[in-house]
């Protein structure tokens, strides 16, 4: 069995799930203009309305901006980071219906907003990947190991995003949260990726940046749950992680062919 390697500590394994957002792709690339777009839209029409966001800006999704007023950070607490498409529709449409607005217009109308937003995503394509991240997917390609996505994103939306840096055939599974009944930090994705995959939760482990990720895994009983922090600074959210790391760089797969010749690391 293949061995993931996490600076001292090594832990064999079959396969690895990894959160998205925030985890594969830099989380400020891909959705802090989408955000900065729908929040300006939504200021712009309360102020129509003759009104203004109930309780400020920077609450209503956890958000940091700039002296520009674009998004420069998010609370990874928050309802950005941990939240799903419909959950952060719902926040937005509340926004609406308190200034008088009939809920159902008020989510079309946040639906219109989030479908601008994303049709200047995918112009620009703004998907970044971590560094070290291509290395490690080798790795764990060269090793047999399965991999899996599991997000907070919409499954289809999460395959076009990971195939704007050609990462998706790296993938056996891609599960977000329309392809299953409780999202996170419900098991439900790690149970279904893991079937997907041919696999049990007791053979895999879990890579996310929430705790949300951490409690999911948790809940499902997978092997070992890993908090991403690229900011050493930033990891007190992580709570339920059993190992936080840093950077992609930090881990490598060992595993042995037939003649007992460590391959997966060489070069």
């Amino acid at each position: 069995m293949p061995e993931l390697q996490v600076g001292t500590h090594v832990e064999p394994c079959r396969a690895i799930l990894f959160d998205k957002d925030g985890t594969l792709l830099d989380f400020l690339q891909m959705w802090g203009p989408w955000t900065s777009s729908v929040l300006n839209m939504m200021e712009q029409h309360l102020a129509v309305i003759g009104t203004e966001f109930i309780g400020g800006k920077e609450r209503l999704l956890g958000t940091v901006f700039d002296q520009e007023g674009r998004v420069a950070g998010y609370d990874m607490r928050g309802p950005l980071a941990m939240g799903t498409v419909e959950e952060t529709t719902g926040l937005l449409a509340w926004q609406l219906y308190a200034a008088g607005v009939p809920w159902d217009e008020a989510v079309m109308q946040v639906r219109h907003f989030s479908k601008i937003a994303v049709a200047d995503l995918r112009s620009r394509r703004p998907a970044q990947a971590f560094p070290g991240l291509s290395a490690f997917l080798e790795q764990c390609r060269a090793a047999g190991l399965k991999l899996g996505v599991v997000t907070s994103d919409g499954g289809r939306e999460a395959e076009e995003h990971l195939g704007w840096l050609g990462f998706r055939r790296y993938f056996g599974a891609v599960i977000g949260y329309d392809d299953v009944r409780e999202g996170k930090p419900s098991p439900d994705m790690v149970l279904k990726a893991c079937e997907e995959l041919g696999v049990t939760p007791a053979e895999t482990v879990v890579i996310g940046d929430s705790n949300g990720d951490m409690q999911m895994g948790k809940h499902a009983g997978v092997r070992l749950k890993l908090g991403f922090a690229p900011d050493p600074k930033l990891t007190e959210h992580l709570a339920d992680a059993d190992i936080i790391f840093h950077s992609y760089e930090d881990l490598k797969v060992n595993y042995f062919n037939k003649f007992n010749v460590m391959e997966a690391d060489k070069g």
